[in-house]
């Protein structure tokens, strides 16, 4: 069943699921070990030194990446690879999704895979389950701060619906759901890359760049979901932000990418009729800009006081440390920059 947060009593201790974690119990399971972000959740649960940690995986890891975890071979798109895979664990963190363009697969891997695994996971009487989502799901903005249950969930794209109905199976099998909106750091391909790209092919702000964006740091991300699934307590079902509790203003998050990465910002001002006419002519997608010019925001502070964690720095303190890995790639080639077309293939968020 479902329910609001707010209707969570933050400084109350109330029932998670059917209990507590326990560090002796039974096995920690993961999902998308191998991906920008269940990486990050990999490295933070491994730092916890669980008793027994497995990873779920269509292949195998690289040389050594395995170390500490035992491997579980199943692919979320085939319901049959999935038997057993939850047999003896206790907590499930599922932080796999498909994000790419083909319909089909979004339903396979995002919702139906979704639906199996969660299946899989209340036969075997998993305890505990969060599942890393995305505020894609409420759709358009513009969205100002506002705090779990009081925006519906209107997803504009095929990967954005499939991650919403991966929510419905997740909260009504009583699990918890996290819900960043722009997720930065080392791993990063999409949100700077792309972000860097539209802020070089801006001709000028509009409305003075003061859209403002939710954003945080993968390893905070990475950190708040460990929590989530090893101590949080709050009712079967809730759905909490998860992003930094202070947004950023996206002139502010163009100076500092200028600072960091010697990204191209436009200096003066351009209308929103020639901010899109300029796009059109450039062939880059227009949906895009929405992200750079209305506010997309959310009231994140419930998941950090639930949880008792404290936030590390803003994306705009962050940059010191998170710009020396996309420096890096971005001076060897492996991450680009470049406006073109093809730019937003992989959106910000998937819309």
């Amino acid at each position: 069943m479902c329910q609001s947060l707010n209707n969570v009593d933050t400084n109350s201790e109330v029932r998670y699921v059917t209990g507590g974690y326990s560090a002796g119990g039974g096995a920690i399971l993961l999902t998308g070990a191998t991906g920008f972000v269940g990486g990050a959740v990999l490295a933070a649960l491994r730092a916890r030194r669980p008793a027994a940690l497995r990873v779920l995986l269509r292949g195998g890891f690289g040389p050594g990446s395995s170390a500490g975890a035992t491997v579980v071979h199943g692919d979320l798109s085939k319901p049959q690879s999935l038997s057993g895979v939850c047999d003896g664990v206790d907590t499930l963190i599922h932080a796999a999704s498909y994000v790419g363009k083909d319909q089909e697969l979004c339903t396979a891997v995002n919702d139906q895979g979704t639906r199996h695994l969660v299946r899989e996971a209340t036969a075997a009487g998993v305890r505990r389950l969060v599942y890393v989502s995305t505020a894609a799901v409420y759709g358009s903005g513009p969205h100002r701060g506002p705090r779990e249950g009081e925006l519906p969930i209107a997803p504009r794209s095929p990967v954005s619906a499939s991650r919403a109905a991966a929510e419905v199976w997740v909260r009504e099998a009583g699990g918890c759901v996290l819900r960043p909106h722009l997720v930065y750091g080392p791993g990063d391909r999409w949100f700077v890359p792309a972000l860097a790209a539209l802020l070089a092919a801006l001709p000028g702000w509009v409305d003075g760049g003061n859209a403002r964006a939710s954003m945080i740091s993968v390893t905070d991300l990475a950190r708040l979901t460990v929590a989530a699934a090893t101590r949080l307590s709050v009712p079967p079902g809730t759905a909490l932000h998860a992003n930094h509790p202070r947004p950023v203003r996206m002139r502010d998050a163009g100076a500092a990418l200028a600072r960091g990465l010697g990204v191209a910002v436009p200096r003066g001002s351009a209308s929103r009729a020639q901010v899109q006419a300029h796009f059109r002519r450039a062939g880059l997608p227009e949906r895009q800009l929405e992200l750079l010019t209305i506010d997309h925001w959310y009231d994140s502070t419930a998941i950090w006081q639930l949880t008792g964690c404290m936030p590390g720095p803003s994306f705009l303190e962050d940059m010191t440390h998170a710009g020396h890995w996309y420096a890096c790639g971005m001076a060897d080639g492996s991450i680009s920059t470049g406006a073109g077309p093809s730019t937003g293939s992989r959106q910000f968020t998937e819309g």
